[in-house]
């Protein structure tokens, strides 16, 4: 059985003081993404997301469901799914009644 992956998950302030310092400060990009524990490519995307969203820049408004709209996405998945082979079966039970009666 395959783990399910783990994400962290930062706090906007964080992002904000990474990037901060990403901008004032002169050491490389590296290293403060080694000394914040973040990979440096992470730094980067931060950094475009601030100049392309400015005030709006890591708000939760896209990206993956939380946990409990995620189980709610799951469960009414698996539901949809049901209803559909249901249906079909109630469907082919129609069909078999109907030549029956001619």
């Amino acid at each position: 059985m395959s783990k399910a992956r783990t994400y962290k998950t930062f706090t906007r302030e964080f992002k904000l003081e990474a990037v901060r310092m990403m901008d004032e400060e002169e050491r490389p990009a590296a290293e403060i993404a080694r000394e914040l524990g973040i990979r440096r490519n992470q730094l980067y995307k931060w950094k475009e997301q601030l100049s392309k969203k400015g005030d709006e820049a890591f708000t939760r408004t896209a990206g993956r469901p939380k946990k409990e709209e995620q189980s709610d996405l799951s469960r009414l998945r698996q539901e949809n799914a049901r209803l559909k082979e249901e249906n079909e079966i109630l469907k082919k039970a129609a069909a078999y009644f109907a030549r029956e009666l001619k």
